[in-house]
């Protein structure tokens, strides 16, 4: 028999609970915003900087415009701590997609799918000076066409991961990832993706206790994973440039 006191703390649950992403690093704290990106969905604020983007029932899908001579992107007007992002995506076409996260003036880190592998990295924080990107991760992984895909991206302290599908997960860490972050976004190289379902949690300060456990065991995974295949213009590129740097025989000789 209930109690009115059951009743009561049970009449106080909402009628539709959000349910926090699945983690490995992150312990969910309180959700800060929820995007189906389907033409019913109550629109977050995106502010589209390039590209064609345009609800539908599926999704919102988004195209590169040539006339821009640059990618699709979209971000959300958003300051960040740490954090859960969660999202679907389907390539349809595109050559390439990514979810950024930005600090106040630059690029902090992304990951990037193409249809044949996917990348983890802290982007290039200064563009012309001497900083450079550095890749956590680099994996081949086929994503066909046509088919949905789910992404979780979490951010706690000094240290990202990066899930997909619930079983291709990469780590990585860096100093930069302590700051004040900002405007997290989504972009898309060609024509064209469609994405949906997009979350956005704050998370505890402290990792889960078995992420020591978990990192270990990715750091392992990581090392075996398959590297992606090297495409015709980039073996041509390394191919020029191992000629150029490559000592002539009189050269050789001295």
């Amino acid at each position: 028999m209930r109690t009115p006191l059951t009743l009561l703390a049970l009449l106080a649950l909402p009628l539709h609970a959000a349910e926090a992403p699945a983690t490995l690093l992150a312990q969910a704290d309180k959700e800060l915003l929820s995007d189906g990106l389907t033409s019913e969905a109550k629109a977050a604020d995106w502010k589209v900087a390039k590209g064609k983007w345009v609800r539908t029932a599926e999704g919102i899908k988004v195209e590169e415009l040539p006339a821009d001579n640059h990618g699709a992107a979209g971000r959300l007007n958003q300051k960040l701590g740490d954090f859960i992002i969660a999202f679907d995506f389907r390539l349809d076409g595109a050559k390439s997609i990514s979810l950024s996260i930005n600090d106040a003036k630059e690029h902090m880190a992304r990951v990037l799918i193409t249809p044949a592998a996917f990348r983890i990295q802290r982007d290039d924080h200064d563009h012309d000076g001497p900083d450079k990107a550095v890749v956590f991760l680099n994996q081949a992984e086929k994503f066909a066409a046509g088919s949905w895909h789910h992404v979780v991206l979490e951010m706690v302290g000094d240290t990202m991961v990066t899930t997909i599908d619930g079983k291709n997960s990469g780590w990585g860490r860096d100093e930069l990832f302590k700051t004040e972050k900002a405007n997290p976004g989504l972009t898309c190289a060609g024509q064209s993706a469609t994405f949906r379902n997009f979350s956005l949690w704050s998370a505890k300060a402290e990792p889960k206790a078995t992420w020591k456990e978990t990192r270990a065991q990715l750091t392992e995974t990581m090392k075996a994973a398959p590297a992606p295949p090297v495409s015709a213009k980039a073996k041509a590129k390394t191919a020029a440039k191992a000629k150029v740097e490559a000592p002539t025989q009189v050269e050789a000789a001295k």
